[in-house]
Order: structure tokens, then C-alpha cells, then sequence
């Protein structure tokens, strides 16, 4: 029989632990749907496959359309809103923190593109038909390649870790120049005839993302779906930011999520150590102190990456008028709350055990999920380079080259 652990839900005398600002109508709703992803978010973990219910959910929710701008039919919001809602997702789900984040990847692009007519019509669509986004785009496998024709271009291949491919109603998809090897982007359905879903992803963590590959034979994309260049538009260069965000604000909710949820253990289910002299495991004084120390520290991270939030809202704000220091200051903003909200993420959900004690570390709890999703998120996103950019900056002053993690 599953057991069925509450491990969102709050015991009596909680305190108020990481709630976000429901006065904002969207996290209001954000958390509401957090709530129901809670109920089933374990079995969904161990299952893996396609979290087609509540993608459902969040579509008729309407928050896919939270970073579309109202004149093309969507809401229009402060991108930090769509990275606040990531977070709550995350506290129960990484998995769908991480969908819903990479969601307006493709989004974003196209938002940002000027937008050329096309992108205009693909985003009045987009808003009417509530898409769900998906991402085959991967930079670093040199594995799809496209054939140049007069009409378009003919794409071979695979693309690896295409995050929301499984339940995607349209797919950014980017390639090679076979000769050139120039990449170049588009947006295409899924239903072109020779996309393969293959849906294989089978990593630890981070189960139901559908991070798996996506095979491309003689797909034909035509000439006026493919994105045009742009010459170092100040806005292109902050789609890394916003990419990043995703990842930091997965391992912030991953972390507050297991923390309220090792509370929840303690209080209710631990059982003191036989040498403690207390007749309650939350009276122990290690346990205070351990807890005290988790807290700090989610606490710190939080901090950082609302500063972060608050750097990529100012440089969105600046549109064309973006200068180099606007994006640099961001993006070291960006890069210090990545570092610390992974460091603290790995150590919070690995810590919660030793304080929890050895009857939470069974499959039927699902504790495990959050250090499987930090930890398998993380390898994504190595945090010694950024490191390493912001200690150059604080050195010398010099930003991060704007690039494809920074």
C-alpha cells in the first residue's frame, strides 16, 4: 500500500514558511494548482512519463499566458512573476516547475524577436489556443542538421534533452547548417510529419520534464518559419538570463519544498534518538541547531535569488536601450544566486534526512525527489564557471561575454 505523506500540508502551530504574495492574482492561482500537484506528486515522481493532467490544469489555469503581451491576447506580466510560480511548482514538483519555466523559453524568443510577423501571429495564436511550449534547441549536441533548399530547409537528426517535447502543442526547434554549420531556429508543431517524440528520458531526477530526445526525419521546415538573425539586439543576449532564472528558481522551490516538508516529518513523525534525553525528536537540541542551519541558509539563497529576479525585471524593463553594464550587472546577479541556490538546494535535501531519521528514507515518502531533481539539474549548469565570472568581475571589473549559460 503508498503511503500517502502530506508533506505540503502545514501542521497545527506552523509558522508561515516561504509563502509567497497571493495579493498578486496569478501566484494566488499558482498556488492553488501548487496545492493540487502536491496530492499526487509522488506517484507521479516514481512513474515518470507525461504530466498530462495537470498541464491540462495549468492551461486552463491561463497562467501559460503570463509573459504573452496583452495586445497579443495574453496577460502580460513581469517575467519574475512567471520565475515566482516556477518556485511554487518546485516546492512539490520539480518537474513541473522546470515545464513550466522552459515553457516561455520559446516564448520569450519570439516576444523578443521585434516581433517579425510571423512571431506576432505564432503569439495571437499562441494566447488563443493556450499553447504549452516545448523546447528541442540543445547547443551543445552537434547531432541535427538541416539541408538548404530553395523553399526552406530539411532537417535530419536528433536534438537530446528537449525538455516539454511529451506534452507540447508547439516545438522551438534549433539546428546545423550541414556545410555551414550556422544555426539557425524555428517554431513547428509537433505533428510535422517526421518528428518522433521518442519520450525516452530516464534520468534520476527531474522525471516527468520529458527530457529525452526528439528524432527529425526529412522534416521540412519553410523558409518563413525560420527566425531571422539578429545583430547583437541587446534583448537576444538576455535569453541566457532568463534561462538561468529557470534553473535557480527550481533549486530555490526545490529547497524551501523539502524543508517544509522534513518540518512536517519531524513533528509529526520522527521518534528521538535513544541518547537524546527527550521525549520529543524536535525538543533535541542537534535537531533545533541542524534546522536553524537549513534555515539560514534557504533563507540566503531565497534573498539572492529575489535580487536576481529583481536585475532581469530592471534589464526586460530597458528594452533597446539596453547598455552593456545593464546586461553585465544582471547577469552577475544572475550568476551569484545560481551558485548559492544550487549549493544549498544539493545540501538541504540531503541534510533533511540526518534530521528527519532513518524511517523517512523509504520510496513510499518520496523524500528523495527533491535531492534526485536538485542534483540531476544541477550537472546542467556547472557552477564553477559562474563562479569564476563573478570572481573575475569582483577582480577586474570585466562582465561575463555574453553567451550560452551566461
Amino acid at each position: 500500500m503508498t503511503v500517502k505523506p502530506a508533506s505540503f500540508e502545514r501542521p497545527i502551530s506552523s509558522p508561515e514558511l516561504f509563502e509567497p504574495d497571493r495579493a498578486n492574482p496569478h501566484i494566488a492561482k499558482a498556488t492553488e494548482l501548487r496545492d493540487l500537484f502536491a496530492r499526487d506528486a509522488i506517484d507521479r515522481d516514481q512513474a515518470g512519463g507525461r504530466p498530462e493532467e495537470q498541464i491540462r490544469l495549468l492551461k486552463e489555469s491561463g497562467l501559460v499566458n503570463l509573459l504573452i503581451p496583452g495586445e497579443f491576447g495574453g496577460i502580460g506580466e513581469r517575467y519574475s512573476t512567471a520565475m515566482r510560480i516556477v518556485r511554487e511548482f518546485a516546492k512539490v514538483d520539480g518537474s513541473l516547475g522546470h515545464l513550466f519555466g522552459y515553457h516561455f523559453s520559446p516564448l520569450q524568443n519570439a516576444i523578443n524577436s521585434g516581433p517579425d510577423a510571423h512571431a506576432r501571429d505564432l503569439l495571437r495564436r499562441s494566447a488563443a489556443g493556450r499553447w504549452f511550449w516545448g523546447n528541442t534547441s540543445n547547443s551543445f549536441s552537434k547531432s541535427l542538421f538541416g539541408r538548404r533548399e530553395a523553399d526552406g530547409v530539411v532537417l535530419n537528426g536528433f536534438r537530446p534533452f528537449a525538455s516539454g517535447s511529451h506534452v507540447a502543442d508547439y516545438l522551438l526547434v534549433g539546428w546545423e547548417d550541414e556545410e555551414t554549420n550556422a544555426r539557425s531556429i524555428a517554431y513547428i508543431p509537433p505533428t510535422r510529419a517526421g518528428v518522433t517524440i521518442a519520450n525516452d528520458w530516464d534520468g534520476i531526477g527531474q522525471r516527468q520534464t520529458g527530457s529525452g530526445r526528439v528524432f527529425y526525419k526529412d522534416v521540412k521546415i519553410h523558409a518563413d518559419e525560420i527566425v531571422p538573425e539578429r545583430q547583437r539586439d541587446p534583448i537576444a543576449l538576455l535569453a541566457p538570463l532568463q534561462q538561468q532564472s529557470v534553473l535557480l528558481n527550481v533549486f530555490i522551490g526545490s529547497a524551501q519544498g523539502a524543508l517544509i516538508a522534513a518540518r512536517n516529518y519531524t513533528v509529526t513523525k520522527s521518534r528521538p534518538w535513544i541518547f537524546s534525553g527527550v521525549e520529543r525528536h524536535q525538543d533535541d537540541p542537534w535537531i533545533k541547531r541542524q534546522y536553524g542551519e537549513l534555515w539560514i541558509k534557504v533563507q540566503a539563497a531565497t534573498a539572492l535569488a529575489d535580487r536576481a529576479l529583481r536585475a532581469v525585471d530592471a534589464v526586460y524593463e530597458k528594452g533597446q536601450d539596453l547598455t552593456e553594464g545593464d546586461r553585465g550587472t544582471a547577469a552577475i546577479a544572475v550568476a551569484s544566486a545560481n551558485v548559492l541556490a544550487g549549493r544549498v538546494a544539493l545540501e538541504v535535501t540531503s541534510e533533511i534526512f540526518e534530521v528527519m531519521g532513518a524511517r523517512s528514507a523509504v520510496r513510499p515518502y518520496g523524500l528523495d525527489r527533491f535531492w534526485r531533481n536538485v542534483r540531476i539539474h544541477t550537472l546542467h549548469n556547472p557552477a564553477e564557471y559562474k563562479t569564476r565570472n563573478v570572481g573575475t568581475w569582483f577582480l577586474t571589473g570585466e562582465y561575463p561575454e555574453p553567451g550560452i549559460f551566461q
